[in-house]
């Protein structure tokens, strides 16, 4: 399920990929109770299989659920953050991904320049944004990260390149729909977009008041809202409903669904505006999901 894009230029976290000098590419394989929740961006790009979990994935102007079996590539310096859902958060469950990072310092400016690497580097270059990925190439991509993260020496070189190739040969890559960010962040601005993320994802099962969520953001009720849309291109509200058809579509999912139960649940308070609402994110009424 895709929900429409939200996010022009929202304020992030530098987040720096650990790695050694000597690394051609960085695979990180994380197993932790909840995935990291904190919006960030990195030079590198970023390929990263979902092994276990389910939340919601905010990259750039996009988002989206996403679930165990996932896979996506994230261009560089894009603004993401894979946020677990909130049973993550009270249960032991746990969630596991395989990450791969890259760039083109990591091989040399040199190696890129290569008339044998012109190819890749077309395809290399296409990689903004954001792209969720399908079919065979899912398969072949999935594989070759989870060998890439035992390899070492040649075959791990080896291996990611068949990754590049595989990548650039593919015809299986669905946009998310995602524009290209970059620019510089300032600490002060990405801790009060955070704060507001948070907030927003925690309590949006209740009633917010616009007061409530300024005060997160040490605004006025006034000078928030002015905030907010100049940094989003839409209003709280907006995005408040946008993570709460997110949540939605979640318990939908479910054997046990029930519209009007799922309503209230995830903070409507009335039915025929959740309806209107969730086909205007979706496309679908929630009836037209629940048959899918």
């Amino acid at each position: 399920m895709v929900i429409k894009p939200f996010i022009k230029r929202m304020k992030i976290i530098s987040f720096n990929v650990p790695k050694t000098t000597k690394e051609v590419v960085r695979v990180q394989v994380d197993k932790l109770p909840y995935f990291y929740d904190k919006l960030h961006e990195h030079p590198e790009i970023q390929i990263t299989l979902i092994i276990k979990g389910e939340g919601t994935l905010i990259a750039g102007d996009y988002i989206g659920r996403f679930k165990s079996n996932d896979l996506f590539i994230l261009g560089n310096h894009q603004p993401h953050v894979f946020r677990s859902d909130k049973n993550y958060y009270t249960r032991k469950i746990g969630v596991q991904s395989i990450s791969l990072y890259f760039d083109k310092s990591y091989m040399g400016h040199q190696f890129w320049e290569l008339i044998e690497m012109k190819s890749l580097v077309k395809s290399v270059e296409k990689l903004t944004g954001g792209f969720l990925v399908t079919g065979k190439t899912h398969a072949k991509i999935s594989g070759l990260l989870y060998s890439i993260s035992s390899a070492k020496n040649i075959d791990k070189v080896i291996l990611f390149l068949e990754l590049l190739k595989t990548i650039s040969l593919s015809k299986e890559l669905k946009s998310l729909g995602v524009s290209h960010q970059s620019e510089s962040y300032n600490p002060t601005e990405s801790k009060r977009m955070n704060e507001i993320l948070h907030f927003t994802f925690t309590q949006s099962h209740r009633k917010i008041y616009i007061n409530e969520v300024a005060s997160k953001a040490n605004l006025t009720p006034e000078a928030f809202c002015r905030y907010f849309k100049l940094r989003t291109r839409k209003t709280f509200t907006r995005f408040l409903n946008e993570v709460r058809i997110s949540n939605a579509c979640k318990l939908l999912q479910t054997k046990e669904a029930n519209v009007q139960v799922v309503c209230y649940e995830v903070g409507f308070n009335n039915l025929s505006h959740f309806n209107r609402i969730f086909k205007s994110v979706t496309g679908k009424t929630p009836k037209n999901y629940l048959s899918d």
